[in-house]
This record gives C-alpha cells, sequence and structure tokens, in this order.
C-alpha cells in the first residue's frame, strides 16, 4: 500500500535518502561559511587605514632576500577620550611623533629578527643634516623616517605599519591580553602603573604603561627598548596562535581592531599582516642596534652606534644569514 514500509511512493524516507539531505546541508553549510569568510576578509581588508610611506631616490638600496618591515609606535592620542586618556595616563600632548621603531627582517626561511632603532639615534637626515633619528618623522613624516633608515642600515623596507596609543591598547585588549614577564617591581604615575616582579597577564592599558615607562634600568631608553621587544613578540604570537585565529570570537575583534588602529603602505594587505604573526610563532631573535657612545650634542643627549658592530649586523640582515653573536644586544 502506498505510504507503508518498505512501499513504493511517498512513504517513510530510507537511510540512504536522509544521508543525501545531511550531506548536501553540509556541503551548503561550508559554502555559506567560505562565501562569509571571503567576504569577511575583504571587507575587513577595505578598512585597512593606509599611508604613503616610500619615496624613489637615487641610491635606494636594491631588493633584498627576505622581507624587511618598519614597525613604528608614535605617541599619537588620535581617538582616546579625555576619560581615556586620563585612565591610561597618556597624557594631553597634540600631534604625535614616533615614539618607538624596530626593524622586523623575516628571512625567507629560520627566525626572523627583531631590532630595535632607539629613537635618539644621531644619524645623517635628508636635507636636514644630523639629528635624532626620530626627527625625521617630524621633519617629514613616513616618507622621511623610511628613507632615512634605509639609509643607515642598507636594507631596503619592503612593508611598513604605524600604531598609535589608542590601537595598542585595543589590540592587546583584542587578543584578550597578554602574559609578560616583569623583571622588578615597577611603580609610575606617569605611566599609570604598579607591578610587581613575575609573570603576569596584562590588559591593553597595563601593557601600554609598562611599555612606555622610563622607570626602570640605568639607562631608561635601552631598557624600555627592551621591553617594546619583549611586549610586540608576546602580543604577535597570541595574536597568531590557533586559539586566537581559529576562534571568531576573538579572530574578528582582533582583526576590525587591527583594520581601524594600524596604519600600512598600500601595497600592504591583511595577508600581509597576517605572514608576520606565524613567521614570529616561534618568537625572533631580538636585539638593538650595537651602541658605540653616548655623548651630548647641541645641548641634547644622543645615541651613537658602534659602527663597526652596526654594519656587520645590517650587512648579514641584507644577505638573509644569521646575525653575528656579538652584535646581539639584551
Amino acid at each position: 500500500m502506498p505510504g507503508s514500509p518498505g512501499g513504493g511512493g511517498g512513504g517513510v524516507r530510507g537511510p540512504r535518502n536522509i544521508g543525501k539531505i545531511v550531506l548536501r546541508s553540509v556541503a551548503v553549510l561550508l559554502v555559506v561559511l567560505i562565501v562569509a569568510a571571503v567576504g569577511g576578509y575583504f571587507w575587513i581588508g577595505s578598512k585597512l587605514q593606509t599611508v604613503e610611506a616610500f619615496t624613489d631616490y637615487s641610491g635606494r638600496p636594491a631588493a633584498t632576500p627576505g622581507e624587511d618591515w618598519l614597525l613604528v609606535g608614535s605617541d599619537s592620542r588620535a581617538g582616546l577620550s579625555a576619560e581615556q586618556r586620563k585612565k591610561l595616563a597618556t597624557g594631553k600632548a597634540v600631534g604625535k611623533r614616533t615614539d618607538t621603531m624596530m626593524l622586523l627582517h623575516i628571512p625567507d626561511s629560520g627566525q626572523p629578527t627583531l631590532v630595535s632603532l632607539p629613537r635618539d639615534s644621531y644619524v645623517p637626515i635628508a636635507g636636514h643634516g644630523s639629528d635624532k633619528l626620530n626627527a625625521a618623522y617630524a621633519f617629514g613624516g613616513p616618507k622621511l623616517l623610511t628613507k632615512t633608515v634605509e639609509q643607515v642600515t642598507g636594507i631596503r623596507i619592503d612593508h611598513y605599519m604605524e600604531i598609535g596609543f589608542g590601537g595598542f591598547v585595543g589590540i592587546v585588549d583584542a587578543v584578550g591580553g597578554v602574559n609578560i614577564c616583569v623583571k622588578q617591581n615597577i611603580k609610575d604615575k606617569k605611566a599609570g602603573i604598579n607591578l610587581k616582579k613575575g609573570c603576569q597577564d596584562m590588559d591593553g592599558g597595563t601593557a601600554l604603561g609598562f611599555v612606555r615607562t622610563r622607570k626602570t634600568g640605568a639607562i631608561p631608553d635601552f631598557d624600555r627598548t627592551q621591553r617594546q621587544r619583549q611586549f610586540f613578540s608576546a602580543v604577535v604570537q597570541k595574536a597568531a596562535s590557533p586559539g586566537t585565529l581559529l576562534n571568531p570570537f576573538t579572530s574578528v575583534p582582533l582583526a576590525l581592531s587591527a583594520a581601524d588602529s594600524v596604519a600600512v603602505d598600500p601595497d600592504t594587505g591583511l595577508f600581509n599582516l597576517l605572514s608576520v604573526g606565524l613567521a614570529m610563532k616561534g618568537g625572533p631573535v631580538t636585539t638593538a642596534v650595537p651602541i658605540g657612545s653616548l655623548p651630548t650634542i647641541n645641548g641634547a643627549a644622543v645615541v651613537k652606534w658602534d659602527t663597526a658592530k652596526a654594519v656587520r649586523l645590517f650587512d648579514a640582515l641584507a644577505e638573509d644569514k644569521p646575525i653575528p653573536k656579538d652584535t646581539i644586544t639584551k
């Protein structure tokens, strides 16, 4: 009879039909997820802020193996309310200056190298004689800064990335904070922190104070560059971890926060930013440019590099080779 088990017509569906329905449903769901992911990728990518950071000039270094990034942290308070500035102890300064500069070299294979470029480095700046490295940004923005870094290191910069105070806090909070090991007790009202020695989880505001404070070290700015490298490595590795990337509740807010707060050169996209995270998963070699002396010039304390060691350091990076051990500064 029609409708009876095992009969013809529109009776109870057999296991084979149910299996087909399940497979079709799964296939449709996968297609929807892929389309949403691709659409989301391009949508978030379209929100990335761009900044012109490169100029063509005679004598620009030739392209070298691997990939080289200039990472710049500015003291811009853009996007922070008066209440947020007070809470984060960022002060009331307007405009922006380069507070942090690091060169990241990602080799074709092997371990990346992260090099701090002290902001007080005394270097030649095209059209402005010799001055502190961060003055290049003040004189001519990202273009003059990248040109100056290329000229003093001999390395062609492939990508530029800049972030201000507000973006810094947003990215740290988007990944759920970072675990940082503090070498000593640090109490600094100006930076808004009161930290105890030891490893601890930090939210965005605390991490910002940690990398900004000058309350540690015999030479505070050198100690700051070490903390900046320590922080950058920690946050990038966490951002690239499976627990972050495979969790839409962390990966989507992180991508949106990065798109809203990071400025990159026009040829840099989300895929490039992701490649940095993946390259840094195992941890980079971290160092600062070898220092030769700390003179006072025209009434300002500056940093002069150890030229011989600095040349060997940057030559090794340009040739995509491991840097000499005697050029590594902790």
